[in-house]
C-alpha cells in the first residue's frame, strides 16, 4: 500500500477502519469475517515481493469465495500526486448485485461525509479481486491519503466511525433488501 503524505502507512488506516466497521457490523448483527485483523499479508508462496503480492490476491479470492453467499468490502485509501483530489469512491464487482451495492454507498458517502463531491461509483476492471469473486463485492477508496485535510479526517478515530456508519447503515439496508426480495 501506499504511504500518506504524513507518513502513515495506507494499510494501518485501513486496518483501523475495517476493525471499528467489524465491530459495528457485529453490533447491527451482521455475520463478518475478516481476512486480517493485524498488519499481515495473507500469502502462502512466493520469495519475491512480487510472488507474495500474487499470492496474497488468490488467497484473498480463494477466502472470499469459499464463504458461499457472502458480501466483500474491501477497505482501501486512494493516492495521487496532486493534493487538490478528495472523496471517498466506490468499485463494484461485476458479480450480481454489487453495481446496486456500490451506487447506495455512493449516494450515501456524498451525501454525509463528501458533500458537493461529484465522485461516481465506477466498475473494478482491472482489479484482480473483484474480477475473480463470486460474491457480490466493493472495493471502497475512503479518500485521498495525498490530500492534507483528508488525510487528518482519515486518521481521525470519530471521522472513522462516521465512515463506518456509512458503510453499516448501507449494507444493513442491501442485506434487508436482499432477504425480503
Amino acid at each position: 500500500g501506499a504511504t500518506s503524505c504524513t507518513g502513515v502507512l495506507e494499510s494501518n488506516i485501513n486496518l483501523e477502519i475495517a476493525l471499528r466497521l467489524n465491530d459495528l457490523m457485529h453490533l447491527l448483527g451482521i455475520r463478518t469475517k475478516m481476512i486480517r485483523t493485524t498488519d499481515i499479508s495473507v500469502y502462502t508462496s512466493g520469495g519475491s515481493l512480487s510472488a507474495k503480492k500474487v499470492s496474497d490476491l488468490r488467497q484473498r479470492v480463494k477466502m472470499v469465495n469459499e464463504e458461499g453467499s457472502a458480501l466483500l468490502i474491501s477497505l482501501h485509501q486512494n493516492y495521487f500526486s496532486d493534493e487538490r483530489y478528495s472523496g471517498a469512491q466506490v468499485f463494484y464487482a461485476p458479480t450480481p448485485g454489487s453495481e446496486g451495492y456500490a451506487s447506495s454507498l455512493q449516494s450515501a458517502f456524498v451525501q454525509t461525509l463528501n458533500k458537493g463531491s461529484n465522485r461516481q461509483c465506477k466498475k473494478a476492471d482491472g482489479i484482480y479481486l473483484m474480477q475473480h469473486i463470486n460474491t457480490p463485492g466493493v472495493l471502497i477508496e475512503c479518500g485521498f491519503i495525498s490530500n492534507h485535510a483528508e488525510e487528518a479526517n482519515l486518521r481521525d478515530p470519530d471521522y472513522q466511525k462516521k465512515l463506518c456508519c456509512v458503510i453499516a447503515a448501507v449494507t444493513s439496508t442491501n442485506i434487508c433488501q436482499s432477504v425480503s426480495a
